[in-house]
């Protein structure tokens, strides 16, 4: 950042639980035969913060190698630039390198499009690369720049189809007062900048001490992070620290949508903050605010993860994501009988073979039970290398039968090998049978 009820039904209608936890109507016929794919947007993934670390790691490693920062005009910051740029072709985005001068030195930004969506309409994604002279800058911004990275990267490895274009930019010399994005907004013409139909800022997000802050420039946005972090139940505060301060400015300035998120900088968390976030009362939310100290142990892990999750969930609602065509499809019909309680869990085999690289990000499982109480039944998708993803918990869920698609990110799990669906029953008086399972990448 810049310094400037009852156990059972009677009726005879049984109920085809989607994944959001909704209920829709099924006849009974339905039972008998795997439910039919049906168009549903594609859930917003989980991105994995092992993964948002390790470009940390690579951009402290570059800082390390090249004088202990990655400022504007010096050669951590081009090395900075590279990595980035180089995963993202890799990944299939367009990029471009656009460069300007700044105190005499060489200023580079990084545009990376996403193939497809409206040209008309673009959500663009944003944080700033350099770091300041005194220190390697992970947390302002690594963090950012790491988050927005990885989420990118997800687009790719889920296909993503959204309805909008995709836009993401990594900006260079926001430390001597948002040179690069003011050269990048100022060099539109007016009929591009038009397009633009919301900027998204990320400008330190992984403070050690954190906050939850939520910028409150445009409504649409604002409600956006609110909602997702309502889910998590945590609450969050209108950020006014690094107002003005960061990348989304000239963005604003410019008549176009802005919001963001921020987990503070060089205030000081008060009592009642510290309360509800945990953390420690006061002191600042980042001590290694433009230090030296702002190196890749200057993180809180759980703000980091939260913080990239919620960029997702944006990218994903913001965008207006349309469904993806269905990759490869394998079945497995054969009855497996699933016995009562106390009994162990029971599993149903399917070998994917001929799928390459990963599964994506929205791997779907369509799941037919019969049963005689769903809501004894936990069951679970089973990697090829045993990694258990829970799709349903046993629960107060007062019906028959189990005729559910899931959607799962398994995108850190290799597509070929055996898939297991894993069931059991965790509660007396009730039997069925796994009648069918099916696995979509």
């Amino acid at each position: 950042m810049s310094l400037s009820v009852s156990r059972r039904l009677a009726a005879v209608t049984a109920f085809a639980v989607t994944a959001a936890g909704l209920y829709a109507a099924a006849t009974p016929a339905a039972l008998a035969a795997p439910p039919a794919a049906t168009a549903a947007a594609p859930t917003p993934p989980d991105i994995p913060v092992a993964n948002v670390k390790a470009h940390l790691a690579q951009l402290q490693t570059i800082a390390t190698n090249n004088g202990g920062n990655r400022a504007h005009g010096k050669a951590g910051y081009k090395a900075s630039v590279d990595y980035v740029k180089a995963k993202l072709d890799a990944a299939g985005f367009t990029t471009t390198l656009q460069t300007f001068t700044s105190s005499g030195a060489t200023g580079y930004n990084l545009i990376a499009d996403w193939p497809g969506g409206d040209p008309d309409s673009v959500l663009m994604t944003g944080s700033h690369l350099d770091s300041v002279n005194a220190g390697p800058g992970i947390n302002d911004n690594g963090s950012g720049s790491a988050a927005i990275l990885e989420t990118a990267l997800a687009v790719s490895r889920a296909g993503l189809k959204p309805t909008k274009h995709l836009r993401f930019g990594w900006w260079g010399a926001e430390e001597l007062g948002m040179v690069g994005s003011k050269y990048y907004v100022n060099s539109l013409p007016a009929a591009e900048k038009s397009k633009i139909s919301g900027y998204l800022n990320f400008d330190m997000i992984g403070s050690p001490n954190p906050g939850y802050f939520v910028y409150d420039d445009d409504p649409t946005i604002e409600q956006t992070f609110k909602t997702y972090f309502a889910g998590l139940s945590i609450p969050t505060e209108i950020e006014t620290e690094g107002d003005g301060r960061s990348d989304h400015a000239p963005f604003k300035n410019a008549g176009i949508p802005v919001g963001g998120l921020f987990s503070g900088a060089d205030y000081t968390k008060t009592a009642a903050q510290a309360q509800k976030w945990g953390g420690t009362s006061g002191q600042a939310f980042d001590r290694c605010y433009h230090a030296s100290c702002d190196t890749s142990a200057n993180i809180n892990d759980t703000a980091l993860d939260r913080n990239s999750d919620a960029i997702a969930y944006a990218v994903w609602t913001l965008g207006a994501a349309t469904p993806v065509p269905p990759g490869p499809s394998f079945e497995n019909t054969t009855d497996v009988a699933v016995p009562d309680s106390p009994a162990p869990a029971v599993t149903s085999p399917i070998t994917v073979s001929g799928v390459p690289g990963n599964a994506p990000a929205t791997t779907k499982v369509d799941v037919n039970i019969v049963h005689t109480y769903r809501g004894d039944l936990v069951i679970d998708l089973l990697a090829p290398d045993g990694t258990a993803y829970r799709l349903k918990d046993s629960g107060s869920d007062s019906a028959d039968n189990v005729v559910t698609s899931y959607t799962v990110n398994a995108s850190s799990e290799v597509a070929n090998g055996v898939w297991k669906l894993q069931v059991r029953d965790v509660a007396a008086q009730d039997t069925g049978y796994i009648n069918s399972w099916r696995i979509t990448f």
